[in-house]
């Protein structure tokens, strides 16, 4: 199945890079371009692609505006935000506009390529260090709510995930991509993925985010 990629960002030299990655993957399509917001209205109309890749800061209409706007309108076209912010009020504006995915720019080409396959099927993708970040804030959140005062016991899910699983999801709890994993657990990319795979389907969960929140709610990760 192609994938068809419409690529909007107002830094031509940033926006080359992607296209680049995009390029060498087969089943990707990078079918147009633009520079903001009122081109990305533009071009979805005209080319109704499966995915819009988008800056967040743009001139004229910015990346959150377009995206509520297109989610309005073609709440079939899969949107990722692109962005420099890894403030959590950015990434809340976003997927409350309608944005299934966010990646910051310092993301590498293997979370890019991953986070547009998930997304086109239907999955939520943040950068790591997004979870990261929210996972905090929630934990900050809940025990606000709570008064500080309910303390959940750290426990490993080895009712429901092998030891080997429960390290794969400790690290994504710390913020780790795939390639963070491997190089610390000295195993594969494709070890990675498999274990990230079978984590999901055990926890019947759509994507990592949903895992970890999950997994801080239940006591099994540990967040520093």
């Amino acid at each position: 199945m192609t994938r068809k990629i419409v690529l909007i960002d107002d830094h031509v030299l940033f926006r080359e890079g992607v296209k680049r990655i995009l390029d060498f993957e087969e089943s990707f399509e990078v079918v147009a371009e633009g520079n903001d917001g009122d081109e990305a209205l533009a071009l979805v109309e005209k080319y109704k692609p499966d995915v819009v890749l988008m800056d967040i800061n743009m001139p004229h209409i910015n990346g959150v505006q377009a995206t509520k706007k297109l989610f309005a309108k073609y709440p079939e076209v899969k949107i990722i935000i692109l962005s420099i912010h890894d403030d959590e009020n950015y990434v809340t504006h976003a997927l409350k506009s309608g944005a299934q995915g966010y990646l910051l720019k310092e993301m590498d080409s293997e979370a890019l390529i991953e986070a547009i396959k998930i997304v086109s099927e239907g999955g939520a993708y943040l950068h790591p260090k997004i979870t990261h970040n929210l996972v905090k804030e929630f934990q900050r959140l809940s025990k606000v709510e709570t008064g500080g005062l309910e303390e959940v016991e750290y426990r490993k899910p080895l009712h429901l995930l092998t030891r080997r699983e429960c390290e794969v999801l400790q690290l994504l709890a710390d913020g780790k991509s795939n390639r963070g994993i491997s190089e610390t657990l000295f195993i594969s990319e494709k070890t990675v993925k498999n274990h990230v795979s079978n984590i999901l389907q055990k926890m019947n969960v759509n994507d990592r985010t949903q895992a970890v929140v999950m997994a801080i709610r239940n006591g099994w990760v540990e967040v520093l």
